[in-house]
C-alpha cells in the first residue's frame, strides 16, 4: 500500500500500507541468492553509474526560476539531470529528472552541503521540500542554515519521464467495487481488473517499465549528488524512501556523508513487497483501532460511541449503507476506506476524518461525500494520482519477484481479513497487477554494511501502520554503526515532522554535527491531537 495519496484507487505502501509489528506471515516468496549472471549485470550497471555520475558532475544543473505551474515559489530554483534509462547502457536512452533547491540561509560558512530529499511512495515526489523553508517551517530552521535543500521528482514520477497506465479521469471514476468479495465473481471481477491494470501499464508504459526499479532510483541519486557538485550525499528518506536510502547505502556506501531513514520499510529481500503488503494489512488494523479508542476518548466532541466497539459499530453500519446505495451516488466501500484510511497513517487526520464521520452520523451526508468523492474537475489532481500509482506499482513489480499462483493470493487474503479485515482485500487488489506483470521483475538488492557507511539515524513510532516497527529493527542490524530512536506508543508515519523535542533535537544534532547518542534512544509519543 503507497502513501496514502486520499481519492485514487485503492492505495498501498508508502510514503505510501499498514500492520502489527513483528508479524511475519510464513508462505513468501523468497528471493533466489544472485547468480553469476545478475552479478555480472550489476556490475555492468555499477560501472554504468559511475560514467553517468562522472558526465553529470562536468555538466552541472543549470538553474533557473521555476515553471508557474509546479506551484515553487522564489527563491526555489529548478533545474534538470539526465540519467541513463538503463545503466547498463550508459550511453543509450537518457531520461531527465527534475530538481529543484532551495540554498542555505545561513552563511557561506554555515553550509553543509545540499540535504537531499525521498517522501516515498513508491511515486512520492520530493518537489516540495524545499518549501520547508520558504514557509519557514520551525523544525527545520537551524537545518536550513547549513544545508540547501534539494528535492527531486525521481524517475517515472510527475515531471521526470512520467509514466501511465490507464486514463486518469477514468481512473478516480467512482463508486469502484467494494473490495471485499462478496463471492467468486467479486475476486474474478478484481482480477480481470488488475490484469488490465497490468496490461494497460505495458500499454502505456511499456519501455520504461524494466527500469522502474528502486536500485536504479538509488543510481538516479548518485548522480544527482554528482551534478549538484556534492562529493558525498546528506539524505532524508520517509516511508518507501528508507527502502531507497537502504539501497543506497549499500550500492554506494562510501558516498554518504549524514542518512536519516524515517519510518522504516523492512528491506529483507523476503519482505520485498509481496510480504511487506501483508503485513501491512496487520498493522493497519492495529492502528485503526488506536483511532478508534481515540475517538471514543472524545465522545463528547464527536458523538459516535463511548468504546471502540461502539465506534467499529457506526464504522460497519456506514460501509453496509455505502454498499447498499453509494453516498451522493458515488462513495461506496472503496472510496470510504481510501478516505478512512488516512487517520491510522497520519495522526494529521485524526480530527478531520472524525468530524466528517460524525456529521455523517448526525444527518449531514455531504460532509462526507465532499471529503471522500473524487473531483473529476481536477485534472492536474488526477493526473498525479494516477501517475504515483502508476509507479507505485511499476516499482513494486519490478523490484521483486511476486507469486503468480491466485491460490496463494487467495488463501493469504481470505486468512488475513478474518482477523484484519479494515485494509486486506483493498491492499491485495491494488498490488495484483503484479501476479500478471508483463516485465521483468528483479531480484532485491541484499541490504547490509560495506566498506565506508557512516553512522546511519533511523527513527521509526511502534505503532506505524504503513511501515511496521519491525522494518527499523532489521535495517538497525542490517547497518552497522546506526542508532535508532524510538517514538514508543505513537503511530503517525513520518516521524521526523513532527512536534516532538526528544526526536527533533537529536535530528538537528546529527544533520548539524554529526552527533549521535552513544545507545539507541526511547522517546515518548508527540502530543495526541485534540478535537
Amino acid at each position: 500500500m503507497r502513501e496514502n495519496k486520499p481519492k485514487s484507487r485503492l492505495l498501498a505502501l508508502s510514503s505510501a500500507g499498514a500492520l502489527v509489528t513483528a508479524t511475519l506471515i510464513a508462505g513468501a516468496v523468497t528471493a533466489p541468492a544472485a547468480s553469476a549472471d545478475s552479478r555480472h549485470g550489476q556490475d555492468r550497471e555499477a560501472r554504468g553509474a559511475a560514467t553517468a555520475a562522472a558526465r553529470a558532475a562536468k555538466a552541472g544543473i543549470d538553474w533557473q526560476d521555476c515553471p508557474a505551474d509546479w506551484g515553487l515559489e522564489k527563491p526555489i530554483q529548478c533545474g534538470w539531470v539526465s540519467v541513463p534509462l538503463d545503466y547498463a547502457k550508459p550511453n543509450g536512452k537518457q531520461i531527465k529528472l527534475a530538481v529543484d533547491r532551495m540554498g542555505n540561509t545561513g552563511t557561506k560558512e554555515e553550509r553543509q552541503g545540499a540535504l537531499i530529499y525521498n517522501p516515498g511512495g513508491p511515486g512520492g515526489s520530493g518537489l516540495r521540500f524545499p518549501r520547508r523553508v520558504t514557509t519557514k517551517s520551525a523544525l527545520w530552521t537551524n537545518t536550513a542554515k547549513a544545508y540547501d535543500f534539494v528535492g527531486f521528482d525521481p524517475r517515472g514520477v510527475g515531471h521526470s519521464a512520467p509514466i501511465s497506465c490507464i486514463d486518469p479521469q477514468e481512473f478516480v471514476k467512482a463508486p469502484k467495487a467494494d473490495p471485499v468479495p462478496a463471492n467468486e465473481a467479486d475476486k474474478r471481477a478484481q482480477r480481470k481488473l488488475a490484469r488490465e491494470y497490468a496490461e494497460g501499464c505495458a500499454e502505456r508504459s511499456g519501455a520504461m517499465l524494466p527500469h522502474m526499479t528502486t536500485p536504479n532510483t538509488a543510481r538516479d541519486l548518485d548522480v544527482i549528488r554528482a551534478a549538484l557538485g556534492e562529493k558525498k550525499l546528506n539524505y532524508l528518506g520517509v516511508s518507501y524512501g528508507t527502502y531507497l536510502g537502504a539501497v543506497y547505502g549499500t550500492l554506494f556506501p562510501g558516498h554518504i556523508r549524514r542518512m536519516i531513514v524515517d519510518s522504516v520499510v523492512d528491506p529483507a529481500r523476503e519482505n520485498i513487497w509481496y510480504q511487506a503488503n501483508l503485513n501491512q494489512d496487520i498493522a493497519f488494523e492495529g492502528r485503526w483501532k488506536d483511532w478508534q479508542d481515540w475517538v471514543a476518548a472524545n465522545d463528547a466532541a464527536f458523538h459516535l460511541g463511548t468504546t471502540r466497539a461502539a465506534v467499529q459499530g457506526q464504522w460497519l453500519k456506514l460501509r453496509a449503507a455505502a454498499a447498499k446505495s453509494p453516498l451522493g451516488g458515488v462513495v461506496g466501500p472503496a472510496e470510504l476506506i481510501s478516505f478512512f484510511q488516512s487517520a491510522p497513517y497520519y495522526d494529521s487526520s485524526w480530527v478531520p476524518v472524525a468530524t466528517a464521520f460524525s456529521k455523517y452520523v448526525a444527518g449531514d451526508t455531504q460532509a462526507l461525500v465532499d471529503a471522500a468523492a473524487p473531483d473529476l474537475s481536477d485534472t492536474a489532481g488526477n493526473i498525479s494520482a494516477e501517475n504515483g500509482n502508476a509507479v507505485y506499482t511499476a516499482v513494486e513489480c519490478a523490484d521483486a519477484k511476486w507469486p503468480t499462483s491466485w491460490q496463494k493470493w487467495d488463501r493469504d487474503n481470505t486468512r488475513l481479513h478474518k482477523d484484519y479485515p479494515f485494509m486486506t482485500w483493498a491492499n491485495a487488489w491494488m498490488n495484483l497487477p503484479c501476479a500478471t506483470w508483463g516485465a521483468k521483475q528483479h531480484t532485491p538488492v541484499e541490504v547490509g554494511t560495506h566498506k565506508g557507511l557512516p553512522p546511519v539515524l533511523i527513527v521509526q513510532s511502534t505503532n506505524d501502520a504503513a511501515t511496521p516497527y519491525a522494518g527499523a529493527v532489521s535495517l538497525h542490524k542490517r547497518f552497522k554503526g546506526s542508532r535508532l530512536i524510538t517514538e514508543k506508543g505513537a503511530g503517525s508515519h513520518g516521524v521526523t515532522g513532527l512536534v516532538n523535542p526528544c526526536v527533533n533535537e537529536r535530528v538537528d544534532a546529527y544533520l548539524l554535527s554529526g552527533r549521535l547518542d552513544s545507545s539507541d534512544v526511547t522517546c515518548a509519543p508527540h502530543a495526541t491531537p485534540q478535537p
